[in-house]
């Protein structure tokens, strides 16, 4: 299968197992945040909660897009995605693959609402790093650092602006709300009994929505990092999109070159005269490339790994160019420029997409793995985040913010942490009721350390595993 030696084949198949495996684990690391309030108000069973929610996370992984999963995958640097050597796009998958699921079933099994979007990343970047070492990365790529910090601020800024809106929520339901209603709302869950019936509505939808966003921004991470594997061990096969004519590139290239010839290279820092200079060749071998007849109007199977290379520091060289201070571009320039690069229209159309079996084998996995292992966190949410127990008005203010930061996450193509988000929203739930002093101290203490080591633990977990793996095979 895709002409591969019988080891390197295996190895291609552990690799997509151990994908299906991470997004099967984050399916029921995570279901918690979604099921905890329908379960704990007793809105539904815990098995129906749990099926629904899977669904849910189903169809949001199918209709979420790839924007998240092509940020996932171009943290790494371009000169890793494009390494020759299989076995050491292996060595990649390997310790991306090990060190995600160790972190994540080992927060779930002590029952601690970690992030599977933070361990994920910190082994992204843990494989950057240690790649940036090797004594073959003569030009010390390491991380694509912008798209680094712009995911940093998004895991950063989430939780907290989750926090600050339940409470802006609950203040305004305690003022807006008419007593009668409210005094419904802020009950504690009668044990076997379940809430009056618009109450139960509200908590099924909001618990929908945060299953369904949570599918379209945590499901576009197993898309990525599968998408990291097909790229690292058969590049040839799906370092670019294969069934786009290459002919559709010739308009962007020519776009592309006409914003060239409006730049003065002598009004450009030095560094950007260089990426200029490299750009330049770069569209010249693509032109000729597509100048050429092709068969079956296909990109040749033995340049799609150069090609992707090519439109990849393409757009990375470009963008860069254009805020430089000497560029002086027209808005109606950059404009050009932009639909020339981008993913609808641009050379990223090649290069950033999924195939359909992809997407729907994460779907999969990710509703599956939401189905079971709910009841550790389940517990943690509804009665150890704060001293008193989770009522429906907090409940409800806490999905519903969830829901509204992933969906907009899911929107700007960046990835957050639901369960931070979620549990950041309860904790804010708890001080919106009686103040600070109604959190459970240990519990938001244990959640803090779970995310303050979450990133450092998994960057040096990736790194070790792929430094051993690069010197095993």
């Amino acid at each position: 299968m895709f002409g591969l030696e019988t080891d390197v084949f295996i190895l291609l198949f552990i690799s997509l197992f151990a994908a299906c495996a991470f997004e099967f684990v984050n399916g029921f690391h995570d279901t918690a945040n979604a099921v905890a309030t329908v379960i704990y108000t007793n809105s539904l069973r815990p098995t129906i909660a749990v099926v629904w929610s899977g669904i849910c996370n189903f169809t949001g992984v199918l209709l979420g897009g790839i924007g998240v999963a092509m940020g996932i995958v171009n943290l790494l640097p371009v000169e890793l995605l494009v390494d020759q050597n299989v076995y050491h796009s292996v060595a990649m998958v390997l310790a991306l693959l090990l060190s995600a699921i160790v972190w994540n079933l080992g927060t779930w099994y002590f029952g601690l609402p970690s992030s599977s979007s933070h361990t994920l990343i910190g082994s992204i970047l843990g494989v950057g790093l240690a790649f940036a070492t090797l004594p073959e990365n003569k030009e010390g790529a390491a991380v694509n650092w912008e798209k680094a910090i712009e995911t940093g601020y998004a895991l950063l800024l989430s939780p907290l602006l989750g926090f600050s809106l339940v409470i802006i929520i609950m203040f305004m339901i305690r003022r807006l709300v008419p007593a009668e209603t409210k005094d419904q709302l802020f009950k504690e869950p009668k044990k076997n009994s379940p809430p009056p019936t618009w109450i139960r509505a509200i908590l099924i939808a909001t618990c929908s929505l945060v299953s369904f966003f949570h599918g379209s921004n945590d499901g576009q991470k197993g898309v990525g990092l599968v998408m990291l594997i097909l790229i690292g061990i058969v590049p040839f096969q799906f370092a670019v999109k294969s069934d786009l004519d290459p002919q559709l590139l010739k308009g962007n290239i020519s776009g592309i070159q006409q914003t060239i010839a409006a730049l003065d290279s002598n009004q450009l820092t030095t560094i950007n005269r260089a990426r200029l200079a490299r750009t330049r060749t770069e569209l010249r071998e693509l032109d000729q490339l597509v100048s050429n007849p092709t068969t079956d109007d296909k990109i040749p199977q033995a340049k799609r790994l150069d090609v992707r290379s090519d439109l990849l520091l393409i757009t990375s060289n470009m963008n860069k160019i254009v805020e430089d201070e000497g560029a002086n571009l027209s808005a109606a320039q950059l404009s050009t420029l932009k639909a020339n690069l981008n993913e609808e229209s641009g050379l990223r159309r090649f290069t950033d997409y999924a195939p359909l079996w992809v997407i729907l084998m994460i779907a999969l996995s990710l509703g599956l793995g939401t189905m079971i292992g709910w009841r550790r966190i389940v517990v943690t949410v509804g009665e150890k985040i704060g001293k008193q127990h989770l009522t429906y008005a907090q409940g409800a203010s806490a999905e519903l913010t969830a829901a509204t930061m992933i969906g907009v996450a899911s929107m700007l193509k960046l990835p957050v942490s639901t369960t931070h988000v979620l549990s950041s929203g309860i904790a804010g739930s708890m001080v919106a009721n009686k103040g600070i002093k109604n959190l459970q101290a240990s519990t938001v203490r244990n959640i803090a350390l779970a995310w303050v080591l979450t990133l450092p633990v998994s960057v040096l977990l990736s790194f070790t595993l792929y430094i051993f793996f690069r010197w095993l095979l």
